[in-house]
């Protein structure tokens, strides 16, 4: 119970996972390497800071090809694009760089491999998110999208029959497993993925959270609205019973959240900057919570190459 002797606990590992980090390096990167503008389609990561100061440098996020002119350099977000946009970019004269993470293209290769063999493939994630939307888009057909449980009953296999299953790589851990052990129990020939598709930096903020909640009172999640993984962390905390904010501005941070709160844990999503959560901190000293410690965890050493073409030619 070391813990104690601190007004603010911050969670580790918290904030920039490594597909976030290599995402963000290959926009600057291309940026230095071939001048601004860099079209990059869809947000490049989901936090407004980061596109914010992308954008400054030169980046112009669009949700359409047909608003990069011929000639330009692309990037894909590091969410991952449907086979269709990488084919229709590939059409064009572009220079073509892609940031998907690592962790997000091992699922678009598996569902690929499924599909293949001829599988029904049902996808465990958020309707309308861009990673959901570039795993299923791997494949013309034969994907079906679950977002909770009860979304099961609306898929008509035979129980006997062979289907199988991938997952976001940014969800709720704990919720996942309730709706894989659901499919489990009605289709009892499902194939499911070697390894997890939910990925360690996931895991390990879910993790990192749950190992804080029981020294604090109240939490505060550094991330953007648009980010799974950061509002997955919040919703966690509140679900362990502290009340839980997701912020993204240190403006957004609001007194008297505080009032009779004696002790404050900070986390922050994968694509949440670290100087933008030493910010917040920051703003929740001027209420009187000083003294600022972070709680041991895992420290992440998980490091992505850059794609061919872009390497810097220095050393790193």
């Amino acid at each position: 119970m070391g813990h104690l002797d601190a007004d603010i606990l911050l969670a580790q590992p918290r904030g920039f996972c490594a597909g976030v980090d290599r995402a963000i390096q290959i926009v600057e990167e291309a940026l230095s390497q071939f001048g601004a503008p860099i079209y990059v389609r869809h947000q490049i990561i989901h936090n407004a800071r980061v596109i914010a100061e992308l954008t400054t440098k030169g980046a112009i996020f669009i949700d359409e090809l047909e608003e990069v002119p011929d000639g330009a350099t692309l990037i894909f977000s590091a969410h991952g694009v449907s086979a269709q946009v990488k084919y229709q970019a590939g059409q064009r004269d572009l220079r073509i760089f892609d940031a998907t993470c690592p962790l997000v293209n091992k699922v678009h290769v598996e569902v690929q491999k499924l599909h293949a063999a001829g599988i029904p493939i049902i996808m465990i994630g958020h309707e309308g998110h861009p990673e959901v939307e570039g795993t299923m888009g791997q494949v013309k057909e034969n994907i079906f999208l679950v977002e909770r449980v009860e979304d099961i009953e609306t898929l008509s296999f035979a129980a006997e029959q062979q289907i199988a299953y991938v997952t976001q790589t940014t969800l709720s851990i704990d919720e996942t497993k309730d709706i894989i052990l659901a499919l489990k129990a009605k289709f009892k020939q499902i194939v499911e993925p070697k390894k997890q598709d939910i990925c360690y930096a996931t895991q390990n903020r879910q993790d990192a959270v749950k190992e804080l909640v029981p020294y604090v009172d109240i939490m505060v999640v550094v991330g953007s609205a648009n980010s799974s993984n950061s509002n997955r962390l919040r919703e966690l905390a509140t679900r362990l019973g502290v009340d839980a904010y997701l912020v993204d501005h240190p403006n957004q941070v609001d007194p008297r959240w505080f009032d009779g709160k004696k002790r404050v844990g900070i986390s922050a999503g994968a694509s949440a900057p670290e100087v933008l959560t030493q910010e917040i901190v920051a703003m929740i000293q001027t209420y009187g919570l000083r003294v600022v410690k972070t709680l041991p965890g895992i420290v992440e050493n998980t490091v992505f190459s850059m794609p061919k073409g872009l390497q810097k030619n220095k050393p790193l």
